[in-house]
C-alpha cells in the first residue's frame, strides 16, 4: 500500500474531468454560493439518507451529497431539506474540481465506502487510488467509517504516511439515529463499526509540484 500512496504523491491524477461532471459541479457551485453557508461533503451518499440526516442535525450548513449512481440518489427517503443538495458526479472528478475552485468542507465524511476487499483491488479503495491526496488537500474534519476494520485501519496508516498526521481507528457505535442503511444494517445485526476522525489543513498545493 505503501508505494501506491508515494505514487499518488509523486503523480499528481492528470485524467481529464468529464463534461457531465464539470456540469454538475457548477451546478453545485452556484447552489452553494446563494447559501453562504460553511459545507458539509457527504462523499459516495448512496441513496441520500445520511445527506438529509446530516442536514437536519445541521441546519447552519450547507450538506452536499455526491454519488455516481442515478439508480441510488432517485430512491425517496423522504424530503430534501433546504440546506442540503444531491449532486449526480463521479467523485474523482468532483473532488479535483472542489479543489480547484477552492472549497474548504468544515466536514467531509465518508460513510462506508466499498471495500474492495480483495487484495488485487487496492488501488480501488480511496487511500490506494491516485485521488487520495486531493482527498486529503480538501482540509477540514474528515471522518471516514466502515465495518470492516482493515479498511479503516489502512486508511490511517496512509493518511499518516502522506501527511505525517497520526490518525487511530476508534470502535463507532450509533447513539441516535444512523446515517445510512448500510450503517444500520449493520448496528442491527450486531457487527462492529469503526471510524477514523481527523482534523485536516487546507493544503490546496498538495502534494507539491515536483
Amino acid at each position: 500500500m505503501a508505494w501506491r500512496v508515494s505514487r499518488a504523491l509523486r503523480h499528481p491524477l492528470r485524467k481529464p474531468v468529464a463534461e457531465h461532471n464539470r456540469e454538475a459541479f457548477d451546478d453545485a457551485q452556484h447552489w452553494l454560493d446563494e447559501r453562504r453557508l460553511p459545507l458539509i461533503l457527504d462523499a459516495g451518499c448512496g441513496v441520500g439518507l445520511s445527506t438529509r440526516v446530516l442536514a437536519r442535525r445541521y441546519p447552519e450548513h450547507a450538506v452536499i451529497g455526491v454519488d455516481r449512481s442515478a439508480d441510488r440518489l432517485s430512491r425517496k427517503h423522504g424530503s430534501l431539506p433546504d440546506n442540503a443538495l444531491l449532486v449526480r458526479a463521479d467523485l474523482v472528478d468532483f473532488w479535483r474540481l472542489a479543489l480547484t475552485a477552492g472549497w474548504r468542507p468544515a466536514q467531509h465524511f465518508l460513510l462506508y465506502p466499498n471495500p474492495y476487499p480483495k487484495a488485487v483491488h487496492l488501488k480501488m479503495r480511496w487511500h490506494g487510488h491516485p485521488v487520495f491526496p486531493t482527498i486529503l488537500a480538501l482540509g477540514g474534519q474528515l471522518e471516514l467509517r466502515s465495518n470492516w476494520r482493515l479498511y479503516v485501519e489502512e486508511f490511517c496508516l496512509a493518511l499518516g504516511q502522506a501527511t505525517g498526521i497520526e490518525a487511530v481507528v476508534e470502535r463507532h457505535v450509533p447513539e441516535d439515529e444512523c446515517l445510512t442503511p448500510f450503517e444500520r444494517k449493520y448496528h442491527l445485526s450486531g457487527q462492529a463499526l469503526w471510524r477514523c476522525r481527523v482534523v485536516l489543513p487546507y493544503a490546496p498545493g498538495f502534494p507539491p509540484a515536483r
